[in-house]
């Protein structure tokens, strides 16, 4: 590392209407950083590299583990997490950016309502409120509960919708998290009575007819979930939810 510093160029907003600007900041160098620890820094001396007091930068975050996925962000030109983006893996100067696909609040920080509205419209959820003693529910074939887990470590980083091409301010596409979370919820014995009307909401507007098939998410999802493979999976239930409709319609 030279002089033992550590380069960092942070892409900066003021505000949701603000325009965008770089600003550099020069960070002490140490052994096993990570990208949330030099933001930690610049906030404990908000200093940039001409020697101006500036602004702490704004930025997400909660677990620091890569368990809640808020930190999210465009690391060297590839959304990640910053709190696993090690600095001794990363080339210099180091360029931090928001996410291009959700609004920005402020500098580093996103409005992923988003996301988080595609979870609503697809019902992903169990509506079992707790109120009542039900006692246990059916079990699930160990077989289809091992793939089902896998989908279960979705985070809502946001991270496969940054990188999906299908996923813009000109496009109504849901994206890949909320397809996965459908597939995982309509697999529960006890969810897949909400079955018919997920499936409904992929073939409205905004569904499955919008992916394009980039397979980009599969690939940036740092939890490893077969992202595509769920989306071959729901275009069979939709197809065959779509027959059920035409010959139930007679």
């Amino acid at each position: 590392m030279s002089e033992q510093t550590i380069t960092i160029i942070v892409t900066r907003q003021d505000g949701p209407d603000g325009g965008s600007y770089e600003e550099e900041f020069k960070v002490p160098y140490r052994q096993n950083l990570n990208v949330i620890s030099c933001l930690m820094e610049i906030r404990r001396n908000p200093v940039n590299s001409k020697g101006e007091k500036t602004t702490p930068i704004a930025w997400d975050m909660n677990c620091l583990e890569e368990v809640c996925g808020a930190c999210s962000m465009v690391i060297n030109g590839k959304p990640q997490q910053s709190c696993t983006a090690l600095i001794d893996k990363l080339a210099q100067p180091i360029r931090l950016e928001p996410m291009k696909t959700f609004p920005v609040v402020r500098d580093l920080m996103v409005d992923r309502s988003r996301m988080f509205d595609s979870l609503k419209k697809v019902k992903a959820w169990i509506p079992i409120d707790g109120t009542y003693d039900l006692g246990p529910g059916p079990r699930m074939p160990e077989k289809r509960r091992q793939w089902a887990y896998e989908l279960s470590k979705c985070m809502t980083c946001g991270v496969c919708l940054e990188s999906c091409p299908n996923v813009n301010s000109n496009s109504e596409f849901i994206g890949p998290a909320a397809l996965s979370q459908v597939r995982l919820f309509n697999a529960h014995p006890t969810g897949e009575m909400n079955k018919e009307e997920r499936l409904e909401a992929l073939m409205d507007d905004g569904g499955l007819l919008n992916c394009g098939n980039s397979q980009n998410c599969v690939q940036s999802c740092p939890k490893g979930i077969p992202l595509t493979t769920s989306i071959a999976s729901l275009n069979r239930a939709t197809a065959l939810q779509s027959f059920k409709n035409f010959f139930g319609s007679y």
